[in-house]
């Protein structure tokens, strides 16, 4: 049984659509995704993962990112958010999950 390939293949496939969930309820830092995404072990991931996926996304501009300073002395932090296409492209993906969900259910017989 390969069961952690397939687990693995779940994470990769559905990291971008979590990660703009989280950021559709607030601004997050990058290492704050990664502590936040680290709660759910399915879709916990590494920072080789998340930056350059926070990088696509914002060169395909569904977010935007603004530096912050840091009030406890800390190196400013890169803050990510979504842009209106960003929005648009989450709200999409979640019309496809539903979906997808749906799909399952029905083939479990639900």
């Amino acid at each position: 049984m390969n069961l952690e390939k397939w687990k693995s293949q779940i994470a990769r496939g559905t990291l971008e659509y979590c990660i703009l969930l989280m950021l559709d309820k607030k601004v997050y830092y990058g290492y704050e995704i990664l502590q936040e995404l680290s709660k759910y072990p399915i879709i916990a991931s590494t920072e080789s993962t998340v930056y350059p996926l926070l990088r696509r996304l914002q060169k395909e501009n569904y977010l935007q990112s603004t530096w912050k300073e840091s009030t406890e002395g800390l190196p400013p932090r890169k803050y990510y958010s979504l842009t209106a296409e960003g929005k648009s492209y989450l709200e999409a993906m979640s019309n496809e999950w539903n979906n997808l969900l749906s799909a399952m259910s029905d083939l479990k017989g639900e």
